[in-house]
């Protein structure tokens, strides 16, 4: 007999899955969205940027893109979704993930293209300051740069998933039900140095003005945030496994977790 769809909403493991993807693709679409401003995170909490030298002219200080706030998030509820539905469920999110992603991009290419109204340009032809401004024109060099970035993510993001995905299964097999936080924390740190670099060379160096030595430099002070975000967000996962066992029942979670490690073997796409 075919389940109703009040029954599917109701078998937890569907429930699982639907509130993961949605942590999923949320923080991955808003992360994108953002991806194109540069803050600094000393400055952001009070304090002098670092001014040592790295790479020539460039100094080691925290300029980080705005995405890197929730890319940790991204990962985190990768390993999960990877620990109780394994590669499959994995591979099913990123590729629905990438398909908004393509359309986010579609629709802020055409919403360029729309021919701005006059009175929205009147009304808002200072800033704050009294100073001119052109607000068609900022709004196309903040979402182009935005642009690049999703572009460049989408490359960096699949490439990420395939390795975070590979390096838990491998790091899994080894620990088996054991140390968690060993094959999570690990994949994360590691996939996420593929990225960092990967969406910095792609949006701001061969589709943007960077040079080699600027995407270094932020690279790698992006990478060092990511580094000590995916450290200091581990203790979560074992709060995530805590309840997402009694949400499930201790029987259930395990033998989703036992189902999951047995694709260990398998190939992610």
């Amino acid at each position: 007999m075919t389940k109703s769809a009040g029954h599917i909403l109701q078998d937890k493991k569907i429930r699982l899955f639907i509130i993961l993807s949605g942590i999923f693709i949320t923080n991955a679409i808003i992360a994108e969205m953002i991806g194109g401003k540069i803050f600094s995170f000393e400055k952001t909490l009070g304090f002098e940027p670092l001014s040592t030298p790295l790479f020539g002219d460039y100094l080691l200080q925290f300029n980080l893109t705005a995405g890197v706030l929730l890319w940790p998030v991204v990962f985190i509820t990768t390993d999960i979704i990877n620990e109780y539905f394994g590669k499959k469920g994995v591979r099913r999110i990123t590729f629905i993930t990438v398909g908004l992603i393509a359309y986010a991009f579609i629709a802020i290419y055409f919403a360029m293209k729309l021919a701005p109204a006059d009175f929205w340009l009147e009304v808002n032809a200072t800033d704050a300051t009294g100073a001119a401004i052109n607000i068609n024109e900022a709004f196309r060099l903040v979402l182009t740069q935005g642009l690049n970035i999703i572009f460049a993510s989408l490359v960096a993001f699949v490439i990420g998933q395939f390795v975070d995905v590979f390096v838990f299964h491998k790091l899994r097999k080894i620990t088996g039900k054991r140390m968690i936080w060993l094959r999570a924390t690990g994949s994360t740190l590691i996939s996420q140095l593929i990225d960092s670099f990967v969406v910095l060379f792609v949006a701001f160096y061969f589709l943007g003005p960077w040079s080699i030595e600027q995407v270094l430099a932020v690279g790698i002070t992006n990478y060092v945030y990511k580094f000590l975000i995916a450290i200091g967000l581990t203790p979560l996962l074992y709060v995530a496994h805590f309840f997402i066992d009694r949400f499930l029942g201790k029987e259930n979670a395990e033998a989703m977790m036992q189902e999951a490690s047995q694709e260990s073997d398998q190939g992610f796409f």
